[in-house]
């Protein structure tokens, strides 16, 4: 077989057998095909999508391009959990202790931000001392003794998805749904999980801008999960504004932490709650969701899932102190209010213009190798639907280094519309499908 024939082929909307896609597949990790092929063959991807056979077979080539997980013995249930990225979205550092707390076992391996949207592992790196680079035995060794640990993607991991989603990110070849739907499956087929609940987002800071795209997805994402015989559950939620009230590694970290303690913003509890009871419900910790809720609820209240986070904080070699004392964590040395050019009511924070603001900041990265400041970031004041008086802070802004101020501050006047009618709220949860 050569490269260029599949190309070709692809090119022309063919579909690809087993052996072909094995054959670019295994080339391409193994280095015996080039970067520029490989470019090529997913830019036609994108414009010829895979059929569901095709993204079937690259799953499975991914997913066997390195190690798998085998956690088989782990006592109990085994359930993971993964939100396609947005701004703000820290949900994964209250879900992990919080579900842990109630006796399912919950292997997280997360990323890295990347363009508008934050990543887990910046934020958990904001906490000092705390190791996120784990050996798989590690990692193991961890869900064994506590019933959780997050970690990232190893070099032997998938390592053809790792490669391949590099290359899409400099190639403008992230939104092939199929594709995305592969590079999400054979990552958590990977970790050895039992079952899978997805945060799929759509909006203005999500990678799928329509509700109707966030459906296409998940449609791909439960006929894969199904193909492996593993459990699933979706839940659509907005991403058209940030999730929660702050916007930065280390803010993150803190607002996290405020859910944990009983406070936080109220849609950010929420949505961690949901997502918390529908990882409990799936690995049979409840026969309802509805049950499973209540005891989430319960475990957050009552300082269970909290102390829980305090373990997970030390096992990984983190300073724990951060939990009473949030002055243990990074912190700017500058802050400024941004504020209303006039009066009248948030109708719109573009989350994608936020996130990038956030990016430009220092928060993220718009290429791998970038440097991410832990300490910088937004503390929003006003969502939409609030009022909001002229030269009133919309947010406040936390830097570090002052020579992107200006360009953040442009961003951030794009991000915000503000009108007289009155805003319209919409549901953070929009739709639920899967194993409910």
């Amino acid at each position: 077989m050569r490269a260029v024939d599949l190309i070709q082929k692809k090119k022309e909307g063919n579909p690809l057998t087993r052996d072909e896609i094995a054959f670019l597949i295994q080339g391409f990790t193994q280095n015996t095909i080039p970067d520029y092929q490989m470019s090529a063959f997913l830019m036609a991807c994108c414009f010829r999508q895979p059929n569901f056979e095709e993204t079937l077979l690259i799953t499975r080539e991914m997913l066997g391009s390195g190690k798998t997980v085998d956690l088989s013995h782990i006592p109990g249930m085994k359930i993971d959990k993964h939100s396609t990225g947005g701004v703000g979205d820290k949900t994964s550092l209250v879900i992990t202790p919080l579900v842990a707390s109630s006796g399912i076992v919950v292997p997280m391996v997360s990323g890295r931000s990347l363009g508008h949207t934050g990543g887990t592992l910046d934020k958990l790196e904001s906490i000092p001392g705390f190791n996120v680079n784990l050996s798989l035995d590690e990692f193991k060794k961890l869900l064994a003794k506590s019933g959780m640990a997050m970690m990232g993607q190893t070099a032997d991991l998938v390592p053809a998805d790792k490669k391949m989603y590099a290359l899409r990110d400099v190639t403008a070849t992230i939104a092939c749904i199929p594709l995305i739907a592969a590079s999400i499956m054979s990552k958590k087929l990977a970790e050895g999980a039992d079952g899978i609940v997805l945060d799929v987002k759509f909006g203005s800071g999500a990678f799928m801008k329509t509700i109707k795209e966030a459906r296409e997805l998940s449609a791909w994402l439960i006929k894969i999960a199904k193909a492996f015989h593993k459990k699933i559950i979706v839940l659509l939620t907005d991403m058209n504004q940030p999730l929660g009230n702050k916007v930065g590694n280390s803010l993150e970290v803190e607002e996290a932490i405020e859910v944990l303690q009983g406070g936080g913003p109220l849609d950010l509890k929420e949505l961690s709650l949901e997502l918390a009871a529908h990882m409990i419900f799936l690995g049979r910790g409840a026969s309802s969701v509805k049950e499973a809720l209540f005891k989430a609820k319960g475990l957050l209240e009552n300082g269970t899932a909290l102390e829980k986070f305090k373990e997970m904080v030390k096992q990984q070699g983190g300073d724990a102190r951060i939990v009473e004392n949030f002055a243990y964590l990074p912190k700017a040395k500058r802050q400024q209010p941004f504020q209303a050019q006039e009066e009248g009511t948030v109708l719109e924070a573009h989350a994608g213009q936020i996130g990038k603001a956030a990016a430009i900041l220092g928060c993220g990265r718009f290429h791998m190798g970038d440097q991410v400041d832990p300490a910088a970031g937004f503390v929003l004041h006003k969502k939409v639907g609030s009022h909001v008086q002229k030269n009133e802070a919309l947010l406040t802004i936390y830097y570090n280094d002052e020579k992107n101020i200006a360009l953040v501050e442009k961003e951030l006047y794009q991000a915000y519309r503000i009108g007289s009618r009155r805003g319209t709220g919409r549901p953070l949860i929009m739709e639920i499908l899967g194993d409910i």
